[in-house]
C-alpha cells in the first residue's frame, strides 16, 4: 500500500501516515536499515510491530531521509541530525510521523470502548467538563484527551510525568479540530497548542483518532 495520507500542516510542518497491508519481507526489501537498526527489528517479538517499525522507514524515505539519519536518545526519542524534529506513533494497520521546524509530538489510536474503564487513570482536570451521556462522543473525547497526553510526553519524555496529574487538556468540541493543553510538572510550566482528526481505512474496521501538539 502507497502512502496513506499527506497533511500539510504548514510550510514546515508535514503528516504522512502509512497503511500496513505490506508482508514483513515486501517491507524489508523496500528500506535500506543500518546494523544497529537490524538488530532492534531482530529482536522484536510482533511480526506486527515489526512491519510498523519498518512502515515508519518507508515514511521517513517518503521525505527525503533514510534509516542512517534517524536516532535515538537515551529516552528512545527519535530525532534528526538536522533543524527537523520528528515524532512517531503506530497503532495496528497504520503508521504515522510528524516532521516540523517546531518541536511536536504525534499519536495515533483506535477508538475502543475499553478506554472508558481507563479514563480515570489519566483524566482528573478534563472530567469537569467530559459527559458519559453520549457514548460515542465519551469515547472520541478521552480518545483524544489520550492522545493528546501521548503526544505531549513525547515532546518532553521526562520520567515521572503523569498524564493524569500533570497534563491538562481544555475543553473542546469534537468538529472544531483544536484545543489548547498545558503540562506542570514540578517547576516547569509549558503550554501547547493541539490538533486531532478522525482517520478511516476501507482496510480495517473502526475508526483512528491522530492527535498532534506543538509546544509554544
Amino acid at each position: 500500500m502507497p502512502l496513506f495520507q499527506t497533511i500539510q500542516f504548514n510550510e514546515t510542518t508535514k503528516i504522512l501516515i502509512w497503511e500496513i497491508t505490506e508482508s514483513f519481507e515486501e517491507l524489508l526489501g523496500k528500506v535500506v536499515l543500518k546494523e544497529k537498526t537490524k538488530k532492534r527489528l531482530d529482536g522484536m517479538k510482533s511480526q506486527m510491530h515489526q512491519r510498523a517499525f519498518l512502515s515508519v522507514r518507508m515514511l521517513i524515505q517518503e521525505m527525503g531521509f533514510t534509516d542512517k539519519d534517524l536516532h535515538y536518545d537515551e529516552f528512545g526519542k527519535p530525532y534528526f541530525d538536522c533543524h527537523n524534529h520528528i515524532s512517531i506513533t503506530h497503532s495496528y494497520h497504520f503508521a504515522a510521523i510528524i516532521i516540523s521546524h517546531e518541536t511536536v509530538g504525534i499519536d495515533m489510536e483506535l477508538q475502543r470502548e475499553k478506554i472508558i474503564r481507563i479514563g480515570d487513570k489519566f483524566t482528573d482536570y478534563e472530567s469537569e467538563y467530559l459527559d458519559p451521556s453520549s457514548k460515542e462522543d465519551y469515547i472520541k473525547k478521552l480518545t483524544v484527551i489520550w492522545g493528546a497526553k501521548e503526544a505531549i510526553f513525547k515532546i518532553r519524555n521526562e520520567k515521572g510525568i503523569s498524564f493524569k496529574d500533570h497534563i491538562k487538556v481544555k475543553n473542546f468540541s469534537l468538529n472544531e479540530g483544536q484545543t489548547e493543553a498545558s503540562l506542570h510538572f514540578d517547576v516547569l510550566v509549558k503550554d501547547f497548542n493541539v490538533h486531532y482528526e478522525e482517520i478511516k481505512s476501507d482496510n480495517f474496521e473502526g475508526k483512528f483518532t491522530l492527535v498532534y501538539a506543538f509546544e509554544k
